[in-house]
């Protein structure tokens, strides 16, 4: 079958909840994807950081298959012997307590939510139904019912009411906003320390610190989203370690599962996650052994590989590059690590189409951003390569119009 036919399949047959790219995709390697065509394509989105790693990691999939072959689930209902090494290695990367497993960052999200009600009204002393959780404007939790129901993106929420209470909403970066919401009410701030579906926004410098000693002050708890920030796409394990603080819960996922399984987590101490008794959280699928093995390996890659140091140095260097670009179009580089959002004064859909026909994958995100997320075992000589599609696509452009997506098809990486 040729591209054209997978694409006429997906559109008749497929609910349309995505607008992808017309590229077909059928194998990986590291930072490289290849289409049924035989065309080669830098990724400079890793499935927006589920494959930090790399495309499937000799390592991660020697772990995934020989799991495999022996057992992938139990449900809770049983122990499994990858699960509590799992907890230890946690544990002793982050320092943690506790950690809650499940499957998707929406279901961790979703947990930790739980978690927090539940410690607001038995260990706070909030009275029954009263607990708040305060969000951010332009956060991107998730797409479940409840999750939605503290976006402040209109499509996000459209048609999808009655939403639910209970999330008062605060400007980002915001200290003063923050500290005019919190009451007695108040159990937990959640928060992404750097926003990444809103455009890779960093919050002001000192913002997260505050934010944490205002929570420690008041008996709030400070949660942190690190799903897309965390396991080193922002040149730290956690984006929270640039303010030198310590959440009460971290909800992690997405490179927790290094592309092969979905796993997701959230970390705590026992004062926290020890509110929950058997029965009151679940999940068949959370903590199997197929998916407790392949996150082991997961974060063994990510230590042994030094990918968090990776991802600073050579973040670094990539926003310096691109720094360099002089286009009227171009109007800030921003991010940390190897996540950097390129903000556009236009929509930024043709440059991406454009950058797909010189050999480079990226995604739009709120219109106007280019999103750069590239697996973290990128080299400087690929980085060097994506810089010069970037330029060229950027200083391609005289007006406004998008032309820039009627590029042909130019330069190929083999």
């Amino acid at each position: 079958m040729r591209t054209q036919q997978y694409i006429e399949l997906e559109e008749r047959y497929g609910a349309h909840n995505y607008h992808p790219l017309d590229i077909v995709i059928t194998r990986g390697e590291g930072v490289w994807l290849t289409d049924i065509e035989g065309r080669r394509y830098l990724d400079c989105l890793a499935s927006y950081s589920a494959v930090n790693q790399g495309h499937c990691h000799p390592k991660i999939l020697q772990a995934f298959t020989e799991q495999a072959r022996k057992l992938t689930l139990t449900s809770r209902a049983f122990r499994n012997d990858q699960l509590p090494l799992l907890y230890k290695d946690l544990h002793d990367l982050t320092g943690y307590d506790m950690t809650l497993p499940m499957n998707s960052g929406g279901e961790a999200v979703e947990t930790a939510i739980k978690a927090v009600r539940k410690w607001g009204y038995t260990i706070k002393g909030i009275p029954e139904n009263k607990a708040e959780i305060i969000c951010a404007e332009g956060n991107f939790h998730g797409r479940t019912t409840t999750i939605i129901s503290f976006s402040t993106d209109e499509q996000y929420r459209f048609g999808f009411g009655p939403y639910t209470p209970g999330f008062p909403i605060v400007r980002y970066g915001d200290i003063e906003d923050l500290r005019s919401k919190i009451n007695r009410n108040t159990a937990a701030f959640l928060v992404e320390p750097i926003q990444g579906e809103a455009g890779i926004i960093v919050p002001p410098e000192g913002y997260l610190h505050e934010a944490a000693r205002l929570c420690k002050e008041n008996n709030v708890l400070f949660v942190a989203d690190e799903i897309q920030s965390g396991l080193g796409r922002s040149g730290k394990l956690f984006a929270f370690e640039y303010e030198h603080i310590r959440p009460d819960v971290v909800i992690i996922g997405k490179a927790l599962g290094g592309g092969f399984y979905p796993i997701s987590a959230v970390l705590s101490d026992r004062d926290v996650l020890g509110v929950f008794q058997p029965g009151d959280h679940g999940s068949t699928f959370g903590g199997n052994p197929l998916a407790a093995a392949t996150a082991r390996a997961a974060l063994r890659v990510i230590v042994e590989e030094n990918l968090v140091q990776r991802s600073s140095e050579l973040g670094s260097y990539f926003m310096e590059k691109l720094r360099t670009i002089r286009s009227s179009h171009l109007k800030q580089v921003r991010g940390r690590g190897l996540w950097i959002g390129l903000v556009l004064d236009e929509p930024a859909r043709p440059y991406c189409e454009a950058l797909k026909n010189r050999g480079m994958l990226c995604k739009e995100t709120h219109e106007c951003v280019i999103r750069i997320a590239p697996p973290l075992v990128i080299t400087k000589d690929e980085i060097d390569w994506a810089f010069e599609q970037i330029k060229s696509v950027l200083t391609s452009i005289t007006t406004n119009t998008g032309n820039v997506a009627a590029e042909k098809e130019l330069v190929w990486q083999n």
